[in-house]
């Protein structure tokens, strides 16, 4: 359904991405001097309950966001989740500048029937105006958004479950490319007016975007992830999957490691990078790639930042969203320090609180 309105919230919004592997929370407020981080919690997914980034058990999800909501602050009802993968469709769409906000939902609804590939009661769609198209003034681009909507309604049953109110369904993409602005102190000062690519790595997939001079332009998945680090680790050293992810998160591992999961995994790692730079080259005409910043569960992967900025010639950076922000003293900082690239999902999430949007 279409919302032609509007409104700036003013309650905090919780950030919950909700992964194959972790639920992953940030929340965040805001003072006079920027924002303020003001928790943050990760909790771990029974395997199965999340399978190609659809909920499979949503009574095994809810309870994990269960268990985050008692470390999130008891007093923030309100929560943003995102979908992501093959069944969420971003399209912009040019539409005459004259239109009412009702008569471009009205309108929307009705180019939306072709652009679609799924019938449109199976959707949820939702649209943001942008600016003026500079080819044709009388056109506005508007950004449209559709997901399958039993991937949204999922996610929102799940939040409830777990004591939220669903406040936000976001498209994991664009609040990846949100948190971005929050990453920016950690490059050179031009990085405001380059093309910047962002790699979160996930378990089971990798989401590649770009953001050119501040506005989000490309996005691709990838079926590639740290699971593969992983499962190398259990193969080689016979351990189990918990304790092959506990070995991988303390470095507790057989010095030989190095040559027999950490090399190939770089390699591999190098050569998916590689691949999704090129693709996005070739597709959108630009000449270059000038930073990229990687997050996610496997971003400190031992020697990740140096290779990629060695092997691709890019200025490489892991990524913290938090890096400039004020951390409340109820935040472990050791903590923080070793695993703020694993919110840069959350983090955009959580910067829902400060922007506006349909509802």
């Amino acid at each position: 359904m279409l919302s032609s309105l509007f409104k700036k919230n003013t309650s905090l919004i919780v950030g919950i991405d909700i992964g194959s592997h972790a639920v992953k929370a940030v929340l965040l407020s805001q003072d006079d001097d920027g924002y303020v981080l003001e928790a943050l919690a990760t909790e771990l997914m029974p395997r199965g309950a999340i399978i190609d980034r659809e909920i499979q058990d949503i009574d095994a999800v809810g309870k994990v966001v269960t268990k985050i909501r008692k470390e999130i602050a008891s007093s923030v009802h309100q929560a943003a989740a995102a979908v992501s993968g093959q069944t969420v469709i971003t399209k912009v769409i040019y539409m005459d500048v004259n239109l009412s906000e009702y008569e471009l939902a009205s309108q929307i609804e009705i180019e939306a029937d072709s652009l679609i590939p799924y019938p449109l009661d199976e959707v949820s769609l939702d649209f943001e105006k942008l600016d003026i198209n500079e080819s044709d003034p009388t056109k506005v681009n508007v950004l449209l958004s559709a997901a399958r909507t039993e991937s949204v309604e999922a996610r929102v049953a799940a939040l409830e479950l777990g004591g939220f109110q669903t406040k936000v369904i976001d498209v994991e993409s664009y609040a990846v490319s949100r948190a971005y602005d929050l990453s920016l102190s950690q490059l050179p000062d031009d990085a405001k007016d380059k093309t910047v690519a962002i790699v979160d790595v996930g378990a089971v997939m990798t989401l590649f975007s770009v953001t050119d001079a501040g506005a989000h332009i490309y996005s691709r998945d990838q079926l590639f992830g740290g699971e593969q680090y992983t499962r190398s680790i259990v193969s080689y050293y016979n351990q189990t999957f918990e304790e092959a992810e506990h070995a991988k998160i303390t470095n507790d591992l057989p010095p030989n490691y190095t040559f027999e999961v950490l090399g190939p995994f770089h390699t591999i790692f190098t050569q998916q990078i590689r691949r999704a730079i090129q693709m996005f080259l070739t597709s959108s005409g630009k000449k270059k790639i000038d930073y990229l910043i990687i997050s996610g569960g496997s971003a400190n992967v031992e020697g990740l930042e140096a290779l990629l900025t060695e092997e691709l010639g890019i200025h490489t950076i892991i990524a913290n969203p938090f890096k400039s922000m004020t951390v409340a003293d109820t935040v472990d900082k050791d903590v923080l320090d070793k695993t703020a690239a694993q919110y840069m999902v959350a983090a955009g999430l959580a910067l829902r609180s400060f922007v506006s949007w349909h509802l």
